[in-house]
């Protein structure tokens, strides 16, 4: 898969954002116990508190959780009846992104009147998380929702082969070298993550991050490829129709892993940059599918489908092919 796909799997689109909605509230309270913590090792004490948001991009979302960083530092300051604090928030996303949209919304919902409690100030930081994006000791607050499972590589064999023919993603009938081969992608590309953060975040800083994962032992299971392999069905119709040319399929495949959550503390055990002071795993409802009329149900899945990954889908197979694809 090329960058571009890539890039373009990062895209949050507003479709998606009811449940990354639903997850912020879920997880509202552990970045209030993070702020909590930060504040019970003295950085109450600075002048200011550093976080930086990892694929934010732009909406609500990214409005919520400076929201609530800064609302709990009011909480704090109050307290302890210390000294006004500054918020520095960088908010981090591919170059493509729009940051325009972003700092419109920013302007009134988040930055306010600098005589509050709490200023805040916010910036943007364009470029890929999996690398260092700021300077050595710089961050007490690293925060990322539903990103760092997506992956940088493509999926192929060392001689450059198709691993995964006629699929798009792991699956029971997939051998299993995929499987192995997404798992091995996910940990280095993660290992990489964790050393650019172990750089930038200062001495007992945090990092809260929300990964899209999976409760069963093996990737295979339903819940982790149930959109996928629905999507590779239609995707092998339009083959056999001649639509679409066997080979695009043969070499095209998600670039995401959903891990599970010994996976996650294994590799961050063995990497040793950060230590885990609370994991949690629960699982989600699709709003979609709660709906009783399977052919409203089906028209509403298929929209959350094609809202992000159409753009990935639209590069590897060409754009001609989109609605009769997702119809």
């Amino acid at each position: 898969m090329c960058s571009n796909s890539y890039n373009f799997f990062r895209n949050k689109l507003k479709s998606c954002s009811l449940l990354q909605q639903k997850v912020a509230s879920m997880t509202m309270s552990v970045l209030e116990n993070v702020v909590e913590t930060l504040f019970s090792k003295d950085f109450h004490l600075l002048q200011a508190l550093n976080s930086s948001g990892l694929g934010l991009c732009s909406g609500s979302n990214t409005f919520t959780v400076i929201s609530t960083i800064k609302r709990m530092m009011e909480k704090k300051c109050r307290e302890l009846n210390c000294q006004t604090l500054e918020l520095q928030v960088y908010l981090n996303d591919l170059p493509r992104n729009d940051f325009n949209t972003l700092f419109k919304g920013l302007s009134s919902k988040v930055v306010g009147n600098k005589c509050e409690e709490v200023s805040c100030y916010v910036m943007g930081v364009p470029g890929s998380f999996h690398g260092w994006l700021f300077p050595r000791n710089s961050l007490h607050l690293v925060h990322s929702s539903y990103n760092v499972h997506w992956l940088t590589q493509a999926l192929t064999s060392r001689e450059g082969l198709a691993l995964n023919k006629g699929k798009i993603c792991i699956s029971k009938t997939c051998p299993p070298v995929v499987g192995e081969a997404y798992l091995s992608l996910f940990q280095e590309d993660f290992t990489m993550f964790l050393n650019a953060r172990s750089q930038e975040v200062v001495p007992n800083g945090c990092m809260v991050l929300i990964l899209r994962g999976r409760q069963s032992s093996h990737p295979s299971n339903m819940e982790s490829c149930f959109t996928w392999e629905l999507l590779a069905i239609a995707i092998a119709q339009l083959v056999s129709q001649g639509l679409i040319d066997e080979d695009k399929l043969d070499t095209f495949n998600v670039p995401s892993y959903f891990l599970s959550l010994e996976e996650v503390k294994d590799i961050v055990e063995r990497d040793r940059s950060f230590t885990v002071d609370h994991m949690e795993g629960f699982e989600l409802d699709s709003l979609q599918m709660q709906e009783n009329d399977k052919w409203i149900r089906g028209e509403k899945f298929a929209k959350v489908v094609k809202a992000f990954t159409e753009p990935t889908i639209s590069n590897q197979f060409g754009h001609e092919i989109i609605d009769k694809l997702y119809d």
